[in-house]
């Protein structure tokens, strides 16, 4: 299988990636199912890189139906070791006016249901997560935001709600109360897996509204969100391609790359072989597979 170095998962508004070159569509079929989408691997900046459309080319995936597991299994099997991901959201602050752009250093989860781990089914893990974003990765996107006219915060907390339908005027002044920064829908089960799969993840926060809860301004609607992407579509895809420039040939020196090596609490003996294979690509350099 052809392989790319950094992930880009496109949310709302950014279904492609401008600048590719030596481009392929390829099917990755995963032990999860299939991606959102057919993944487009091209090279940026003299870098390969696996495009996704999270919610698939044309919006057809609801964010509670989206395939988590296999999306972020799919990267790992292509050899990704970093995935900058892009996603519209709305502000819970005054200080996060839409079109800013927020880098996210924290989750809160508020989702009900949703599958956030690959373990299960015999095998046993408990990833640290106390600081869910990669700090070397949020860095050089915020430091490539520089370059740009947008205004870009680093640091924040992303809340994931379920939706599909927006906050309740109640939801939204609770969560302000609460200290939440910026609400959206899909990003913090990629943050889990992705830690599960020893990927560096961080996140482009686009602001596109203040969600309900302020008085000056209309409450959200998908008419709103579009409007303020399509104006953030360019900054974005421009963040993306100087990220992707400063990190070709950087090593990684997080601890996001060993994730797991004490994170498993299943004896080896007592771990079912279909569930072994199974993981392959996330347990296997540890069980010696």
């Amino acid at each position: 299988m052809e392989k790319a170095q950094i992930g880009i998962i496109g949310g709302s508004g950014l279904y492609q990636m401008a600048g590719l070159t030596e481009i392929r569509e390829i099917d990755v079929e995963t032990p999860f199912g299939k991606p959102s989408d057919n993944f487009i691997l091209g090279t940026l900046e003299g870098v390969r890189v696996a495009f996704l459309a999270r919610h698939a080319r044309g919006h057809r995936i609801l964010p509670t139906d989206l395939p988590f597991r296999a999306n972020i299994y799919a990267m790992k099997l292509l050899g990704v070791e970093r995935i900058i991901s892009a996603s519209a959201v709305g502000s819970l602050q005054e200080q996060y006016a839409p079109t800013d752009i927020v880098i996210p250093d924290q989750f809160f989860d508020r989702t009900r249901g949703r599958v956030s781990t690959f373990f299960g089914e015999g095998i046993v893990g408990h990833i640290t997560f106390a600081h869910p974003v990669c700090n070397e990765l949020g860095e050089i996107i915020a430091e490539a935001g520089k370059g740009t006219d947008v205004k870009i915060h680093r640091g924040g907390t992303y809340l994931c709600m379920e939706g599909p339908a927006f906050s309740t005027l109640a939801e939204s002044r609770l969560y302000r109360s609460w200290g939440m920064d910026v609400i959206g829908m899909t990003n913090l089960q990629e943050a889990k897996l992705a830690r599960e799969a020893e990927i560096c993840y961080s996140t482009m926060a686009l602001v596109t509204d203040y969600d309900c809860w302020h008085p000056d301004h209309d409450a959200v609607t998908v008419e709103m969100v579009i409007d303020f992407l399509n104006r953030n579509a360019a900054n974005a895809q421009q963040i993306i391609r100087t990220s992707v420039r400063n990190l070709a040939g950087r090593p990684r020196e997080c601890k996001c790359g060993s994730a797991l090596k004490h994170a498993m609490l299943t004896h080896r003996e007592a771990m079912p072989p279909e569930t072994i294979q199974k993981l392959g690509a996330l347990v296997g350099k540890y069980l010696g597979d």
